[in-house]
Formats: C-alpha cells, sequence, structure tokens
C-alpha cells in the first residue's frame, strides 16, 4: 500500500526456457537505485534485507524496463488491471498507455489491435481493454446506411476486414446463384454499401463460407452453384487496385464438394473447413487445413481419434490463436437429424489434436444458448465468442 505495507504479493511462472546475458542486455535488468522505504521492496521488511538486496532477485527490484518487456508483456490485460492494485510503483507503470498497448497487441494481435487503435483516442487503451473483457458497455443500436445490395438475396456469406462489411455471392431469385461482391466501410463519414468492380468472380454460389485472411485479403470456399456442389478455393486482396479473385489450386486429396460447412482462419493464412452437407444429403464431420502461405498450398485432414456428431450450419470460432469452438448446428442424433447446442473445441497446435465436448453445466450459473443453427459466431479479442441469431425452432424463429 502508499505506506509501505505490502497487501499483495504476485507469483508469475514462466513456461519459456532461456539464457540471459546480463552483460549484453540492452536495458538495466536491476534498479539502478533503490529507495529501502519504498513501499515496493518484496517479501522482507528486515534490516539485513535492505542492506542485501542487491544480491537478492527480488522482482520488484527490476527495472520498469525489465517488469514491462518481460513480465507484464506476457500477462493478460485483465491479469495487468489486477497487478496494478499491488502496488504504487505497479500501479503507475500499469497506467502507462505505451505498456497498455503493448500488452493488448501480444494477447490480440497487431492486426487487431492496429483496428482498435482509433478507438483508443477516446477511450485509451485501459479502458477499452476493459470494455472487451467485461463487455460492460455493449448495447445494440441502428446503423443507417446508404447504397444497396441489388438483386436482392438470401444465403450469401459475409465478414469482416477491419471495419469493413465484406459480403459474397448468395442465393437470388429462383435459386440463381451469384457471384458479385460488396463492401460496407464503417469508418467512412457516411457509409454506404458499394459494389466492388472485379476482373473475374468465382462461379456464383450460396451456401458457401467467406472468411477474412490477414490485412486485406478474402478467401471464398465450396458452397453450391450452378452445377451442383463446390470444393474450390478462391482469394481476393480487397485493397488491390484491381481487385481480382484468383483461385487456389490446392494440392493433395481436397475436401468433398459441400455446402452449409463451416470455416474459419487461424494464424491469417490457414483456412479450415468443417462439416456441412454433400449433395446426396450426407452430414460430415471431417475437418480439413490448406496453409495459403505456402507457394503450392495442399489440403491436409486433420486426424481425431473422435470428431463431434456430423452437422451442418454451425459456427467456428478462433481463440488463442490456434484453439477453435465449435458451435450448434443441424446434427445427426441416432437416425434423427437435431438442433444441437454443443459446443466443441480443438486446439491444432497439439501434437495430436482432438475434439474435447464443453461442460457448461460444469460452470456455476453458466446459462447455454438454445440449440441453433444458421447463427452468428464472433470471436472477441478478450477471448470470449459472442452468440447471435439463428434458428432455434420453426423456421421462421427468431433468437
Amino acid at each position: 500500500d502508499d505506506d509501505g505495507t505490502i497487501t499483495h504479493v504476485i507469483g508469475i511462472q514462466v513456461f519459456t526456457e532461456t539464457t540471459i546475458d546480463l552483460d549484453r542486455v540492452s536495458y538495466p535488468v536491476f534498479k539502478q537505485q533503490t529507495d529501502e522505504k519504498s513501499e515496493c521492496l518484496a517479501a522482507s521488511g528486515s534490516p539485513r534485507f535492505r542492506e542485501d538486496h542487491q544480491d537478492v532477485c527480488g522482482m520488484l527490484q527490476l527495472s520498469d524496463e525489465v517488469l514491462a518487456h518481460n513480465i507484464l508483456f506476457r500477462l493478460t490485460p485483465r491479469d495487468v488491471a489486477s497487478i496494478g492494485s499491488a502496488c504504487r510503483r505497479m500501479r503507475e507503470l500499469t497506467k502507462n498507455e505505451n505498456v497498455r498497448k503493448m500488452v493488448c497487441q501480444n494477447a490480440w494481435g497487431k492486426e487487431i489491435t492496429g483496428t482498435l487503435e482509433i478507438m483508443t483516442k477516446k477511450l485509451g487503451w485501459g479502458r477499452l481493454a476493459r470494455e472487451l473483457t467485461t463487455l460492460e458497455a455493449v448495447c445494440w443500436r441502428k446503423f443507417t446506411v446508404g447504397g444497396i445490395v441489388q438483386p436482392s438475396r438470401c444465403n450469401f456469406s459475409a465478414c469482416a476486414v477491419g471495419n469493413r462489411l465484406v459480403l459474397f455471392g448468395g442465393e437470388g431469385v429462383n435459386m440463381q446463384p451469384l457471384d458479385d461482391t460488396f463492401v460496407l466501410n464503417l469508418d467512412a463519414e457516411f457509409p454506404e454499401w458499394q459494389r466492388v468492380r472485379v476482373k473475374s468472380s468465382p462461379p456464383g454460389r450460396w451456401g458457401h463460407t467467406l472468411s477474412c485472411l490477414h490485412g486485406s485479403w478474402l478467401v471464398v470456399f465450396g458452397g453450391c452453384g450452378r452445377e451442383g456442389l463446390l470444393n474450390d478455393v478462391f482469394v481476393l486482396d480487397l485493397d488491390a487496385k484491381y481487385p481480382t479473385w484468383k483461385e487456389v489450386a490446392g494440392g493433395s486429396t481436397p475436401p468433398l464438394p459441400r455446402s452449409w460447412h463451416s470455416s474459419c482462419t487461424i494464424e491469417g493464412s490457414k483456412l479450415v473447413v468443417s462439416g456441412g452437407c454433400t449433395d446426396a444429403g450426407v452430414l460430415l464431420s471431417d475437418t480439413f487445413l490448406l496453409d495459403l502461405t505456402t507457394d503450392k498450398p495442399k489440403w491436409r485432414e486433420i486426424p481425431t481419434t473422435w470428431a463431434p456428431p456430423s452437422r451442418l450450419g454451425h459456427s467456428l470460432s478462433v481463440f488463442g490463436r490456434t484453439k477453435i469452438l465449435m458451435f450448434g448446428g443441424l446434427a445427426n442424433s441416432g437416425h434423427l437429424k437435431l438442433r444441437s447446442g454443443e459446443a466443441y473445441t480443438i486446439d491444432l497446435e497439439e501434437e495430436k489434436p482432438r475434439w474435447r465436448e464443453i461442460e457448461c453445466s460444469a460452470f456455476t450459473g453458466a446459462v447455454a444458448p438454445p440449440p441453433r443453427l444458421d447463427h452468428v459466431a464472433v470471436s472477441m479479442p478478450c477471448g470470449r465468442v459472442i452468440i447471435f441469431g439463428g434458428s432455434i425452432g420453426g423456421l421462421h424463429s427468431p433468437s
């Protein structure tokens, strides 16, 4: 506390093995001067400790640079906020906007923090991190935009590219598969839908997926076209001078042609496809990965000893860089196909990835969403996933 009383003890375990040459680091490891009366002297208040504290590697004897770059940097924004209540020095250190930005960037990635930075001019990184973690300021508001998406459609796919919303394809009148691309820039003073003039487009389709890669790149997979189901892959750089959809010839054995599957991207460059429905109406339970950073991308099926029941209309959401959450969908249940409220996770970074079911009932006070399909799931920077909408009962039942 401010009167010199130690009120908190902080323990941090780092699971990285390294060798540090203290004579070669670019910043002082220990504080050059330490006030014996500082409220931040840890562990012992005895005179002997004060006399010998230079020989003891106490955490609070470390320089601000080491505390920020080697310790706070590894923590979540929530944990950094908690450490800020330990003592005056920690409070001042964690209030620094540069430190807060560094912590958020490490936890959420450069791309996300770059997108959010414009909001920090008004809120600051501390408040922004708190609101994203607690969702205390979340509210719906009606957003009026200009432009129009024509022709009218359903069963299209959309995703966010920074603060831009991109829409591709869909099912038009008389089940016509559409192949156009529209964008809505929410950063514009007067946002309006605009059609993207592309040099070439993938074949028209509906029941496909559209996902965002690094930066301004998009990827389309599968769906139902004029000739039936598809399993092709197309990418587009939205910021190119002349945006062009380019087909990716995925080598090896590709996924079966399908629609109503789900997909997501991990590490901004790897497309993951799961489930869906074949042209024979068979539901699928497989999971495939396509690394788009290689010169010759190849499809790879993720081998697992067990997989969730086959399904369509579910969602895949990425959290923790390589972890994926699957939720809901229309799933096989014996001889029936029923809406699902089940949630499963898999970590693709594991040597032998495996699906694990999340038992929501195990958490006190937890309220699981009702079973549904064709919903939307959005990953938040704080590690949470928001589920919205979908079909929970009859064909037109809202949620």
